[in-house]
């Protein structure tokens, strides 16, 4: 079997909540030795979000693995000399501090790129480290704000957030990709290049499609529920059963095989209210008193399988514990076990991109300060040192 892909590589991170520590566990995940650098004592401060795993919070377990997890106080002058002595020997540096705290570390990009020329850099930030907005903090349900998300998300009734940390994953894999991008141009060029993205630009990308709708048609994409915006039929509808099934027309072929095949009205096929994409849009409501009748007369059971028979994509509605239950992710084995601290496990679901040959890496969540006395060790610190560190509270 081959080595992890990033084996060899090293990241340190000064990190917290979901952003950073997502895009280095992605880096974990290849093989990447990531040290992340916790306050002493409480730790990064997603550990205490929730205690529903085991204890632990569920959004530290999810995005922690494979990390070795070293305490210093940065604000005293050996812990920030323990991490230069670490960055030293490391390829990759990530933070996501609040807004000037790297600065005032003396970790700012440019004078880390000045101390250590083979280092990349990687800042994630809310609204960049210049601008008029640099200065702010920036929670991910405020970039979704910001950046129109809310106002996209809900029923005509009201707006409604994610039900994830979009703006963070937004955020998190840029970085990721960023320092994959930076990594390689060192190997080939030699050049250490700096990464930074903010939650409020990656978001704002995901938003290019209404972005374009409204600047260039006039009107911002209504709030449907679970009706697509721009596109009918797609969306769900109640079954006789009370259930909801969503099914999805792409096409003109796809269109009038659901005329006559499913709602057994050919009729409506050419008819002009329904004839284009556009129309169909347009004629919304009354199409969708079509698709009701005829969902009201039969259960979700019997719809998805007539809708699968003619080629229409299709699907009912999970909860989390169909999807945890879900049979694509039994059959294709995508869990896997991941140790917690308390002496337990977990399951986790693999990485999705499959690396043929690769698997990932999937060790423990760390403990706070798991493995503070075994990098201090091999820094050369010895048991007696690394004991007055531990009574100054250093570490």
């Amino acid at each position: 079997m081959q080595g992890h892909p990033l084996s060899g590589v090293t990241v340190i991170s000064l990190e917290q909540a979901v952003a950073a520590p997502y895009a280095t566990r992605q880096l974990a995940d290849l093989g990447a030795r990531v040290i992340k650098v916790e306050r002493p004592g409480e730790g990064d401060f997603a550990r205490h979000y929730d205690t529903t795993v085991h204890g632990q919070s569920s959004y530290f377990v999810w995005i922690n693995r494979s990390k070795e997890s070293l305490t210093l106080n940065l604000k005293d002058p050996r812990g920030l000399e323990i991490l230069h002595s670490l960055l030293e020997g490391a390829d990759v540096f990530v933070q996501n501090l609040a807004p000037g705290a790297a600065d005032r570390l003396g970790l700012s990009t440019e004078e880390l790129t000045r101390r250590y020329p083979r280092l990349i850099p990687c800042t994630v930030s809310g609204y960049g480290t210049t601008g008029p907005w640099a200065d702010r903090k920036a929670y991910d349900m405020l970039v979704q704000c910001q950046t129109g998300l809310v106002s996209l998300t809900g029923t005509p009734e009201g707006t409604a957030r994610t039900g994830i940390s979009v703006a963070d994953i937004a955020a998190a894999m840029y970085a990721y990709s960023g320092i994959l991008t930076a990594l390689y141009t060192r190997a080939t060029t030699g050049e250490a290049h700096p990464v930074e993205v903010s939650l409020f630009e990656a978001l704002g990308e995901w938003m290019g499609q209404p972005a374009y709708y409204t600047r260039y048609g006039g009107t911002q994409p209504p709030r449907l529920g679970t009706q697509h915006a721009t596109i009918a039929p797609y969306g769900t509808y109640r079954a006789a059963d009370g259930r909801e099934v969503l099914f999805s027309i792409q096409n003109e072929r796809e269109w009038a095989a659901l005329c006559s095949e499913f709602l057994r009205r050919p009729d409506l096929t050419d008819d002009p209210r329904f004839a284009t994409s556009s129309a169909r849009v347009a004629h919304r409501d009354e199409l969708n008193t079509v698709i009701a009748e005829r969902f009201a007369r039969s259960d979700a059971g019997e719809l998805l399988k007539d809708l699968e028979s003619i080629g229409i994509a299709c699907a009912g509605v999970n909860d989390m514990h169909a999807f945890l239950d879900h049979p694509v992710l039994a059959a294709r084995g995508r869990w896997s076990e991941v140790a917690v601290p308390g002496g337990t496990t977990v399951e986790a679901l693999l990485p999705p991109a499959d690396l043929a040959g690769l698997p990932p890496r999937m060790d423990p969540v760390p403990a706070v300060g798991e493995h503070t006395d075994a990098i201090l060790t091999e820094l050369g610190h010895s048991p007696t040192a690394i004991e007055a560190l531990r009574a100054d509270a250093v570490i």
